[in-house]
């Protein structure tokens, strides 16, 4: 199947890291198409541990090509510190790592600005990671934005520079912000430029040619489909789409091309930052979730907020992305879990609903509807044969299965890239 596409099946952080790892390993091309460094993907393997917030983990294979497609915001000190760690660690990037020329970037006023928004709305903010994302989604759809076209053209850059520093230094002092200096940004972003300036191509060719040769692409989204700006819980969303249709803006590849939709869930959920979480779990069993799965944001190191798994929200995503297979992750975690619980449905004063029937304020009003399964009370870390799992893990696997509609095929049993099933 020449091209796939993985995707995010609930708040984000469903271990996409090590699960694309993985599936790069037979692709040519791995591109990310969404989002910017606000995502971070966990990847463990024999060159060490990295944290990657830009670069896709597909880079790792010997055989693809890593691409940063023009729908990624580009923090460039972010992405010079990631190239520089993959390099030391001894993976060469040259004809190796590719960056769009149209992808825009996150200057110093988008971080302020998105810090001095928060502060504003005071007890009513969204919860941000304070990366500059949505100011710099903002200036991309209203004509303000910079792209790395503008960087390599120094005079280019700097008329783009000034004419925005008049608009956002007004603004950065009527929120109480210290205005900034252009001088010291040209400076900052003129030495990050000559870091990247190797790795820039216009990708659309590429991608074409390597379609019509039927290569193996591989499309990584970042987040997941509920933090999508339209699908997602607004306003407690990202600032771009995440489901399969935002390829064909942040890549140029038809999303009709797509042979293999893969959704990455966690066995349980997380949701960082504010919003509506209906299977969340402020007990016990909650902060055991949050302790035996280390949930702490790879991004921002802010504590993850934990619940049961929510057939509800998947079973939807399911429909909305057009999922062929599931990657299962994080399994683990539960192994000593007397009673686990599956959120099956919903109900608001006691009807129906669903996931799709209101808002974000509606979703706070939502109540779960639960089937309880028998935990196994048995390890099952490092399991790579789905024979050996115990027999009330497997029941759980098929339950998910059977409510959601789609099969489970990859199911992870730990952090290390050899930790995985294939079904």
């Amino acid at each position: 199947m020449p091209v796939s596409i993985a995707v995010g099946a609930q708040w984000g952080d469903e271990g996409k890291g090590k699960i694309i790892d993985a599936l790069s390993e037979n692709s040519d091309f791995v591109i990310r198409y969404n989002g910017g460094n606000n995502a971070g993907n966990t990847v463990i393997n024999d060159y060490g541990k990295f944290p990657l917030h830009l670069i896709p983990s597909g880079v790792f294979s010997p055989n693809s090509k890593a691409c940063i497609a023009n729908g990624v915001v580009i923090d460039l000190e972010v992405l010079s510190n990631e190239i520089e760690s993959i390099e030391k660690a001894g993976l060469k990037l040259n004809d190796k790592l590719y960056i769009s020329p149209r992808c825009h970037l996150i200057l110093p006023y988008h971080k302020i600005l998105d810090k001095l928004y928060e502060e504003a709305k005071g007890r009513n903010k969204t919860g941000t990671t304070g990366r500059g994302i949505g100011p710099v989604y903002a200036d991309k759809v209203s004509y303000h934005g910079i792209r790395i076209y503008d960087l390599i053209n120094k005079n280019q850059f700097s008329e783009k520079l000034e004419t925005q520093l008049l608009i956002k230094n007004k603004i950065i002092k009527a929120l109480g912000g210290k205005p900034l200096n252009q001088l010291d940004i040209e400076k900052q972003y003129f030495s990050l430029r000559e870091k990247i300036i190797p790795f820039v191509k216009e990708l659309f060719p590429v991608f074409q040619e390597a379609i019509k040769n039927d290569k193996n692409i591989l499309l990584v989204g970042a987040h997941g489909v509920f933090l999508d700006n339209d699908w997602g819980t607004y306003p407690f969303v990202t600032a771009s789409n995440i489901i399969p249709g935002g390829i064909n803006a942040g890549s140029g590849i038809l999303p009709q091309k797509i042979k293999n939709s893969i959704g990455i869930v966690k066995a349980y959920t997380t949701r960082v930052g504010a919003g509506p979480f209906p299977t969340e779990l402020l007990d016990s069993d909650g902060e055991r979730l949050q302790k035996e799965g280390d949930e702490f944001g790879a991004t921002t190191g802010r504590p993850r907020r934990c619940g049961w798994f929510d057939a509800e929200l998947v079973r939807f995503a399911k429909e909305l992305n057009g999922f062929t297979e599931i990657a299962l992750t994080k399994l683990d975690v539960l192994d000593s879990f007397e009673e686990i619980k599956i959120c099956t449905g919903y109900t608001v004063d006691e009807k129906p609903a669903n996931y799709y029937d209101g808002d974000a304020v509606f979703l706070e009003r939502v109540k779960p509807i639960y089937k309880s399964i028998t935990g196994w009370m048995e390890k099952t870390r490092g399991i790579v044969n789905y024979n050996d799992l115990p027999a009330n893990a497997k029941k759980y696997v098929e339950e998910i299965e059977n409510i959601i509609g789609v099969n489970i095929k990859y199911i992870s049993t730990g952090p290390e890239r050899s930790a995985m099933i294939t079904r």
